[in-house]
């Protein structure tokens, strides 16, 4: 029986939507402060008007229930699916105001781009946006990498009145400590320590290449931001290229590699339980897929003549694959060379790269690669049982974070979502087609938001068709929740206005 919403269920809904919507005009103060220390006095106004704009806003909602509440896992999964619109509306005030958008629409965009960590811009003029507007787009991708619901879990925003559903609804099965709060701290602890040293080895490279000390700090802490929850948005219209530094490119990416790594396997590590880590099935599978996509990748590179001189052409080909693995979709190849000098082939490679994705429970997207590596073990296991006798019973496991029996249950689970995935960047890829764009930079651009990538084969821009403004904007949304949160908080929505049948007198 599917279950439906009540009107009760809806007043707690926007009650606990209130106060992550309040929260956001908390997480505004980053900027504000900014504009201040840096006298950037209109930046400043901007958020003074979006605090006001959530502050309100949020303070409504919470006024739909005042008593207190406790949430149950359907209603988790509305409060999870609809945060991520609200955060992504109440974030675009400012952005909209700054003036480097060319309307409401691109600047919500933006802001859906950031929350969800995709990386995919359509500012205009990046070079020369404010200090407070750029902190602004690299915070709502730090909140955005490690979960708006863990960030608020570990802040104690909704007191005791949640338990794992809501913590479990933003795709994160596993807790590194049993404890739902000590995991939710841990991953926030975890990341503030990466940033801070990802902070200061950006800064001094920073430096090292000329940069003064402000804007050296700045673009530490937004490459640091952006490494770590693989947001891949950069300060510059040229991007990771603007650096011109192989240093930088090789911070970026050991961080970028760090934050696709399951949470839960970190605990491992801060454990000390360090030959397990490389027992793991994520660990193995992703070994085995990184090193055979990236061979293939300079291959194809190489066979194309892409690059005259060796060096660059592994060094670009390694980079592209880890970006288009680890979800952070920074690119040293652009947009224009994807389409022009890079092979088709090659670029097949980038998308079935870009379609795994990274490790469950991270910073990533994609269909993960946890996954692939389960259905991988199915498949051998579908194998052996056809070649066994009729009389041999076997079972089949496999090692995460301890081992594991491979349940029917966890193979038809991950189906399902690898399915869901597929129909995503086919539907996708056909919006994109239907506008005259060519086949292969369509199946590019799909997979890329689909998978909350971000990279580009120069589809995205300020001018293209306003209906792929806001497929590509619900393919972020969703591909966030992995597709069977939204696809469950779908049904439920739909079934609540199902009128209910009377039977014999009775209403069912």
């Amino acid at each position: 029986m599917w279950q439906k919403f009540t009107f009760r269920d809806l007043r707690v809904i926007v009650k606990f939507l209130g106060v992550l919507v309040t929260f956001s005009a908390g997480a505004m103060c980053v900027p504000l402060v900014v504009a201040l220390a840096m006298r950037e006095w209109s930046s400043a106004t901007h958020y003074i008007v979006g605090i006001g704009v959530a502050l309100c806003m949020g303070s409504l909602m919470r006024l739909a229930y005042v008593k207190k509440a406790k949430l149950t896992t359907q209603q988790a999964l509305a409060v999870t699916g609809f945060a991520w619109l609200l955060l992504a509306v109440t974030g675009s005030v400012p952005l909209a105001l700054s003036g480097h958008f060319g309307s409401y629409l691109d600047a919500f965009f933006e802001s859906m781009s950031s929350w969800t960590t995709t990386g995919a811009s359509l500012a205009q003029d990046v070079d020369h946006m404010s200090f407070a507007d750029n902190t602004w787009r690299f915070t709502m991708q730090c909140i955005g990498g490690q979960g708006v619901v863990v960030i608020a879990l570990s802040l104690g925003l909704f007191g005791r009145a949640v338990d794992s559903s809501l913590y479990e609804s933003e795709g994160r099965s596993e807790h590194v400590i049993p404890n739902i709060m000590q995991t939710t701290r841990f991953i926030v602890k975890l990341s503030a320590v990466v940033g801070v040293a990802g902070l200061i080895v950006f800064t001094i490279l920073c430096l090292a290449i000329g940069m003064e000390p402000v804007r050296a700090f700045f673009n530490g802490l937004w490459l640091s931001v952006a490494s770590f929850n693989t947001g891949g948005m950069t300060s510059m219209s040229p991007g990771i290229n603007y650096y011109h530094s192989l240093a930088i490119e090789l911070v970026v990416i050991l961080l970028a590699m760090y934050g696709s790594i399951n949470f839960t396997l970190h605990g491992e590590i801060w454990k000390g339980h360090i030959v397990p880590f490389f027992q793991d099935i994520e660990v193995k599978t992703s070994v085995v897929w990184l090193t055979v996509a990236t061979a293939a990748f300079v291959a194809a590179l190489c066979a194309a003549g892409a690059y005259a001189d060796y060096p660059t052409l592994v060094r670009r080909g390694i980079f592209t694959i880890l970006a288009a693995f680890t979800s952070s979709g920074f690119q040293t190849i652009s947009p224009n060379q994807l389409t022009t000098v890079v092979s088709s082939g090659a670029l097949i490679i980038i998308v079935f790269v870009m379609i795994i994705g990274g490790s469950a429970g991270s910073t990533s997207g994609g269909i993960k690669i946890l996954r692939v590596g389960v259905l991988g073990k199915e498949v051998v296991a579908y194998i052996k049982d056809l070649l066994a006798p009729p009389s041999a019973r076997q079972v089949v496991t496999y090692y995460h974070v301890g081992r594991r029996p491979l349940a029917y249950s966890l193979v038809r689970a991950n189906l399902a979502v690898f399915v869901l995935y597929v129909g995503a960047f086919l539907i996708t890829t056909i919006a994109t087609v239907a506008y005259g764009y060519d086949a292969m930079p369509s199946i590019f651009e799909s997979v890329s938001m689909v998978s909350n990538i971000g990279m580009t084969a120069g589809i995205i821009e300020p001018d293209m068709p306003v209906v792929l403004k806001f497929v590509y904007m619900f393919d972020m949304w969703a591909g966030r929740l992995e597709w069977v949160t939204l696809i469950a908080l779908a049904v439920s929505v739909i079934m609540s206005f199902k009128p209910r049948k009377k039977v014999k007198g009775r209403v069912y």
